[in-house]
């Protein structure tokens, strides 16, 4: 007959037991969620409400509140480490969306430009500025002087450098 000793003793202490499981869980949310919002302040409150109701004395709230800060601790390096290297780092859900688009925007858009003409607005020692169809854009030169006001024509893009060389003018 333990086992309804065992269910008495959760029927007596359901709300408490409710608030500290539930509790933990928005905490535990928090994590996940970015700023201090709606779910970390209400598991707080509702952590705080379990404490209450189950502790029967100051040293019994000391060791659950000592529990729950240590499983917090524990959910906490679980989380860390799920958004560093875990299944969290390849779900969409964490900056991953944005890390492949801005990595995309780099080789994607940037090569765009290969084989355009532009004008260079500064000199390029190898680097400097130059525009390419109203764009303004930092290039690279493969090594040669170009003065600013030449005509050069985009190369090849690597990375996020833009290599250019001068187009001859007819003249020469």
């Amino acid at each position: 007959m333990p086992w309804d000793q065992f269910a008495q003793m959760i029927m007596e202490d359901l709300p408490a037991i409710l608030c500290l499981i539930i509790g933990f869980g928005l905490v535990v949310v928090e994590m996940y969620v970015p700023g201090f919002g709606l779910p970390g302040i209400s598991g707080l409150v509702l952590l705080a409400i379990g404490v209450y109701l189950k502790a029967d004395n100051a040293s019994e709230a000391l060791v659950i509140i000592i529990v729950t800060i240590a499983l917090l601790c524990v959910a906490l390096s679980i989380s860390i480490h799920s958004a560093s290297k875990g299944r969290l780092a390849k779900s969409k859900l964490v900056l991953h969306e944005v890390a492949t688009h801005a990595e995309s925007l780099n080789e994607t858009d940037m090569s765009f430009f290969v084989g355009k003409d532009g004008v260079t607005k500064t000199v390029l020692r190898p680097a400097g500025i130059g525009e390419f169809e109203g764009v303004k854009l930092n290039i690279v030169s493969d090594g040669e002087f170009i003065p600013a006001g030449a005509k050069v024509h985009v190369e090849r893009v690597e990375g996020n450098r833009i290599v250019v060389r001068e187009i001859e003018s007819a003249e020469t």
